[in-house]
This record gives C-alpha cells, sequence and structure tokens, in this order.
C-alpha cells in the first residue's frame, strides 16, 4: 500500500454508520430493495478502508466517495437535510428516535429486554402513509404522534399490550394528514402508541378527562 494513496487508509466505525445512514435513506426512497439493502449494509459494517465503501454507494445519489478518487474527507457523508431512519433496534438497551427525521414508508421496530421510542411528532413522512412493524419480546416500543397524525393499531398482545394508550391532546387530522398504520406483536412485553402534544406545547385535554 502507497502511503500517499489516502483511499487505503483504514475507516472508523463512523464512517461506517453515516454509509449505512445513507443507504437506509435509499431503501426509504425506492432506491434499494430490501434485499439489496441487507446486503450493502452488510458490505458497508465489513469495510476495512475507504476503498472498500467505493462500490457500495458509487450508483446512489448522495454517495460519501466518488468513483474517480477517495479521500477520507469525502467518505465523511455531509447532512443533506435530516436523517432517515429505516429500522430500530432495542437488545437489552434503548433506541430513541426524536426531533427532526426521516421515517422510511415501512419501518422495523424490534426491542427485546431493551426499548424503543418513535417520536413522530416532528417526523418528516415519505407520503401519505408509513407502516410500522413493531414486535417487542419483553420489551418495549412506543410510538408517539401529534394531533394531525391518523393512527391505525392492529397488533397483537400474547402475556402482553399492544394498544393505543389514553390520548394527551384531541385528535386534529387534517385533509392531507397522513396515516400510521402500527402493526406486529407484543410478547410479555408492550407496544404502545400515544397522542401528545407537540414540543413545548401545553397538554390538552380531552372533554371529560
Amino acid at each position: 500500500m502507497s502511503p500517499e494513496d489516502p483511499s487505503q487508509l483504514r475507516i472508523s466505525d463512523d464512517d461506517r454508520h453515516k454509509v449505512a445512514e445513507v443507504l437506509r435513506e435509499a431503501a426509504g426512497e425506492g432506491r434499494l430493495d430490501l434485499t439489496e439493502l441487507d446486503e450493502r449494509l452488510e458490505q458497508a459494517y465489513a469495510a476495512k478502508t475507504y476503498a472498500d465503501l467505493v462500490p457500495i454507494t458509487a450508483d446512489l445519489p448522495a454517495s460519501p466517495a466518488v468513483a474517480r478518487q477517495v479521500t477520507p474527507a469525502s467518505a465523511h457523508v455531509p447532512a443533506a437535510g435530516a436523517p432517515a431512519h429505516h429500522s430500530s433496534l432495542a437488545i437489552m438497551s434503548s433506541q430513541d428516535r426524536r426531533g427532526v427525521w426521516r421515517v422510511a414508508p415501512h419501518h422495523v421496530a424490534f426491542a427485546s429486554m431493551g426499548s424503543v421510542t418513535l417520536d413522530l411528532r416532528q417526523a418528516i413522512f415519505p407520503g401519505r402513509e408509513v407502516v410500522i412493524d413493531a414486535s417487542a419480546i419483553m420489551g418495549s416500543v412506543s410510538v408517539i404522534v401529534n394531533a394531525q397524525t391518523l393512527v391505525v393499531v392492529s397488533g397483537t398482545g400474547i402475556m402482553g399490550t399492544f394498544t393505543e394508550g389514553r390520548a394527551k391532546v384531541d385528535p386534529d387530522p387534517v385533509p392531507g394528514s397522513p396515516l400510521v398504520r402500527v402493526r406486529g406483536i407484543a410478547l410479555m412485553g408492550s407496544v404502545d402508541v400515544r397522542r401528545r402534544p407537540m414540543p413545548g406545547e401545553r397538554t390538552r385535554r380531552l372533554p371529560g378527562r
């Protein structure tokens, strides 16, 4: 290896994570199917040098490197708007998605002896409808929506709960409001959907509560 060839320098875990985010965003936009996403994520986390990242994202708009020349600086993907997430995983740990972020049309959330929180109140939706496959095994998945969001909960609880909890604000859908479908299973755990005011707003209790 030539010491003057930056493409052969070792990459960091942060580099791998940033490339993974580019791949998940591309999948959320329909540029990659789930099989391609899995394959490329595996390649990204197995990559050792900047040169290894080139074929993984070379055909995507937000590529961390160009085919002609790779440098360490070019492998750091600049933040192009809000981060996008295709999945959330918590195994004996916690995973929170909050603030402004882009939710994929199909988001998979899995918690085993851990907790996942998906706060969609400030999230950017790719279209009219989002499907969240939520599974909790001796863990919890919480989905938080605002007053304008429509919600359909159709999961199953086995020695656990899968439900829409008590709302802290009145539902107030408007034309074009996003629809969130939450489905899956809660095995000795819980999956719950909560309707809350926007961050910074006061709770507006429902009549009679």
